[in-house]
């Protein structure tokens, strides 16, 4: 067999390897997290495009019975009360880096505008305020974009400079965590689908 056959018949090869495996899903093709500190506040934005079809995000991110187990610094995660839209979640975890470690716990007052947003407020627990949103929005180029913008005020003493960082740090591990289940639960879908 001559080298151009043999270039050919590799190529062939990757092509109909690659073929069978299969799309790659769900892999981020950009995560940003910021944090700045207004007052004694901590704001937090946060996005990821991931090749995920948006019920997929969707499930995930509504999944608050199940984020414990796939969250770090999360212990527990529970819907306490639904009523259509609206719910009512507790959660408890742990903020902290180096030498600040606090425990946190919160109750949210949920409202889900099935598929696109998910609003949260705190109306209990050691967090003074806390307002949060994630969007999902699928993007012309066929990714979704997944974007999280938050304001906490702890009721809790939290060095400035340190707290900042720490919630920049905790919030950066679990977006990440966040993103690579939607990627795990978009190969499963997938491989279902076939």
């Amino acid at each position: 067999m001559n080298r151009a056959s043999c270039r050919w018949l590799t190529g062939a090869r990757l092509l109909l390897a690659l073929v069978l495996a299969g799309p790659v899903a769900a892999q981020p093709q950009r995560v940003d997290v910021e944090s700045n500190g207004q007052g004694e506040a901590i704001t937090i934005q946060a996005s990821a495009d991931v090749q995920a079809d948006p019920r997929t995000v969707w499930d995930v991110i509504t999944d608050y019975d199940h984020l414990a187990r796939f969250i770090p610094f999360m212990r527990s995660s529970r819907v306490v009360q639904r009523d259509a839209d609206r719910l009512i979640v507790e959660q408890a975890g742990e903020l902290g880096i180096v030498f600040f470690k606090q425990s946190v716990a919160v109750r949210l007052a949920v409202v889900e505008t099935a598929p696109t947003r998910v609003a949260a407020r705190a109306i209990g627990g050691n967090i003074k305020e806390m307002e949060g949103l994630y969007t999902v929005e699928q993007l012309p180029s066929g990714y979704t974009r997944l974007s999280y913008s938050g304001r906490v005020l702890p009721d809790f003493a939290v060095p400035p400079v340190i707290g900042r960082i720490a919630l920049r740090s905790v919030m950066e591990r679990q977006f990440d965590a966040m993103v690579s289940e939607i990627a795990s639960r978009e190969r499963e879908r997938t491989q279902l689908q076939r």
